[in-house]
Formats: structure tokens, sequence, C-alpha cells
């Protein structure tokens, strides 16, 4: 975990589990019409991932890889903390309360610093995402006693390898409604965008004359 949250202090608050507990086997389940098919999938292939509905148990608000985990970074530092965040295919995914995807993209229109937010992704009722194995990939060959496959040019450790960062492990997990990621959003905005702004202040006829 430390490859992709290097700057997140550690201290007891905050969860470095990488691995589902079976409280929270129950609540990703819950996301499900059928949670009972979802455990036997988990059950007989622990190191598959999985693709659950957004809008009941949670929304999913998808972020680039470097935006989203300075995102989860100032949550825990400065912040009331995450829910589970997960990595996938070189992307964050943060789980928020439901309504969120709605909402927040609704909510960054009337933020002054809502053109440095880069492009993020919100699924909410009617969407699904890809989940991670509920246990950490420990190597191809596990992965394929388990079932899950590996392609021969798949690094195991690379970004396109889906894991969780912050994983759940209670049945009622705190999800961060729109008014947190916002918060989150417009201060990271502001604090990736400072250093440019202070550039151009500084030396503005070398960014007018370059190219």
């Amino acid at each position: 975990m430390s490859d992709w949250l290097p700057e997140t202090p550690r201290t007891l608050a905050f969860p470095t589990a990488a691995y589902v507990t079976l409280a929270g086997a129950d609540w990703l389940a819950s996301a499900s019409p059928h949670p009972d098919e979802m455990h036997t999938l988990w059950a007989t292939r622990p190191a598959a991932p999985s693709v659950l509905p957004c809008g009941t148990a949670f929304d999913v608000i998808n972020a680039p890889a470097l935006f989203g985990r300075r995102m989860v970074d100032r949550l825990w530092s400065t912040g009331p903390g995450s829910g589970p965040v997960a990595a996938h295919r070189g992307r964050i995914l943060l789980f928020a309360a439901p309504g969120t995807a709605q909402r927040l993209p609704a909510l960054l229109v009337w933020e002054e610093w809502a053109t440095a937010v880069p492009p993020l992704l919100c699924h909410g009722s009617g969407d699904a995402v890809t989940v991670p194995p509920l246990h950490p990939r420990l190597s191809p060959a596990a992965d394929r006693a388990a079932g899950a496959g590996t392609p021969a040019d798949e690094d195991p450790a690379g970004p396109s390898v889906s894991r969780w960062l912050v994983a759940p492990d209670v049945r009622s997990p705190w999800l961060p409604g729109p008014d947190v990621l916002l918060w989150a959003c417009v201060r990271e905005a502001r604090s990736m965008a400072g250093p440019v702004q202070e550039s151009a202040a500084q030396h503005p006829f070398s960014l007018l004359t370059a190219g």
C-alpha cells in the first residue's frame, strides 16, 4: 500500500488492511440482488475480481490514479477519513454514499476550481463496477489455482492489477457523501494548481513565449 499512499501518515486510525473481512464481504454482497450467489462465487474463486451494481449499498467515484491517491491522502490526513478504496486498472475507486454519483458533478459545476479537477467517472444507480478480489493476489500460480488466471504479459504488482487500498471490514462502513468528496476534490485541485500558478506569476514572459 505504501507505493500508492506514500504521504499518508501511519497511525492506528488509518486502515491498512489489504483484504476484505467476512463482515466486509457481507456488506459488498448486500449490493447484489443475489448476495448468496456472490458469497458462493467468492468461496469458489477468491482471487477473482467481481462485478457489483451501484446505487443501493454504495456509489463509486472513479478518479485518475494520482489525483485519487492524493484525495485519499487528504481525506485521512486533514479530513474525516474515507470509506473503502480500491485501485483498478490504474485508477482509484472511492466508495461513497448512495446518491453521491448524481450530486457531486452538480456541486462541482459551481466551484471556482472545478476546471482544475480531472475528469471523474461517477457510478451510481444503473451502473456497475468491478471490485478487486477479497484477498490480495499472491502470485500468478496462486491465481491460476484459485481460478482467476493471469495474462502472460501482466505484472502482478503493476498498476493494472485490482486491489484494495482500504478494504471493507465491517457490515456498515462509513461512506463519504458528496459534500466530503467535494471538499477533497477542491482542496486537492487548489494544491496541485498552486505551483503552476505561482510559476506563471514569477515567469510570465517565459510561459507566453514557450513553444
